[in-house]
C-alpha cells in the first residue's frame, strides 16, 4: 500500500464512518472499483482507532459529564443518558458478533450494498421531511431500544450506522442536531467494541509508515467530518447525502453489470 491508497482510504473511513453515507459500503466498493488489494484487519484496526479517538476527541466534555453523572447522579439527564447508550449499543454488539462472519462474506455483494445506499436513502428521506415538531428531547428506555435495533441493521454494508441511526432518531421525533448527537454519542461505544473485537487480529509488526498516515488522515478528517455535521444540520436537510448515495448505488450497479457481461 502506497501513501495515496493509505490516504484515501482514512478519507473514506473517516467521511463514511461519521457522514450518513455508509463507511463499510465505500471501503468494499473502493478496493473493488480501484482494483486495490485488501490491505487487511490491522489497517482495519487503526482506521477503527482513529475514527474512535476522533468522535471522543470532539465529544469529550460531553463524555466526561455523561460518565461522571451516570455513575454519581444516575437520576439526571446526562446520567441516565451513559445507561440508555449502554443498552442502544446492545442490539448492534449482538449482530457484531453472530453476524460478523456473514457480513464479511454475504452482505459484501456490490448490488446488495448498492440496494442497501438507495433503499435507506430514501428512508432518510422520509424520515426527514417529518422533522419541526421536535417533541423529543432527550432519550428513553423505549427510544434507546428502537435506535439500538435501527444501528444493528448497519452490520450490512450501505446501511450507514450513522444513517440508520440519524432516521431512527428524526423518526421518534428528534430534531436533525439531536439525531445527529446521539448518532454520534452511540458511535464511541460500538467502534470502541468492533476495535477491541479485531484487536485481536492487530500485528506492529506489519505496521508501516502509509499505515499511520492513513490513521492521521481518518483520525483529523474524521474530527472535521463530525464538527461539518453538527453545524450542516442546523440549516440544512440531508436531501444532499441522499442524492449521494442514489447516484452512487445506481453507479456501482452498472458498474457492475458491465463487468460480468
Amino acid at each position: 500500500m502506497d501513501f495515496i491508497q493509505a490516504i484515501i482510504l482514512g478519507l473514506v473511513q473517516s467521511l463514511g464512518e461519521f457522514l450518513p453515507i455508509s463507511s463499510s459500503a465505500h471501503l468494499v466498493l473502493m478496493p473493488y472499483v480501484a482494483g486495490w488489494e485488501y490491505q487487511g484487519l490491522s489497517y482495519d484496526v487503526l482506521l477503527h482507532f482513529a475514527t474512535l479517538l476522533a468522535v471522543l476527541g470532539y465529544f469529550y466534555k460531553d463524555w466526561l459529564k455523561i460518565i461522571k453523572d451516570g455513575f454519581t447522579q444516575p437520576k439526571t439527564k446526562d446520567g441516565k443518558m451513559l445507561w440508555l447508550l449502554a443498552v442502544a449499543t446492545i442490539p448492534g454488539a449482538l449482530a457484531g458478533y453472530f453476524l460478523h462472519d456473514m457480513a464479511e462474506q454475504v452482505f459484501r455483494n456490490p448490488i446488495m450494498i448498492s440496494i442497501c445506499l438507495m433503499v435507506f436513502a430514501i428512508v432518510l428521506f422520509l424520515a426527514d421531511r417529518k422533522v419541526g415538531d421536535n417533541k423529543s428531547s432527550f432519550l428513553t428506555f423505549k427510544t434507546a431500544i428502537i435506535i439500538g435495533l435501527a444501528q444493528a441493521l448497519a452490520i450490512m454494508p450501505g446501511v450507514s450506522r450513522s444513517g440508520i441511526t440519524i432516521t431512527a432518531c428524526l423518526i421518534l421525533g428528534f430534531a436533525r442536531p439531536q439525531s445527529a448527537r446521539i448518532s454520534f454519542l452511540l458511535s464511541a461505544p460500538i467502534i470502541f467494541g468492533a476495535t477491541v473485537f479485531e484487536l485481536r487480529n492487530f500485528s506492529f509488526e506489519s505496521l508501516t509508515m502509509p499505515m499511520v498516515v492513513g490513521f492521521l488522515t481518518a483520525l483529523i478528517v474524521g474530527f472535521l467530518a463530525i464538527k461539518f455535521l453538527m453545524h450542516f444540520v442546523k440549516t440544512h436537510s440531508f436531501n444532499i447525502f441522499v442524492i449521494y448515495r442514489i447516484i452512487l448505488g445506481i453507479s456501482i450497479i452498472l458498474f457492475y453489470l458491465q463487468n460480468v457481461s
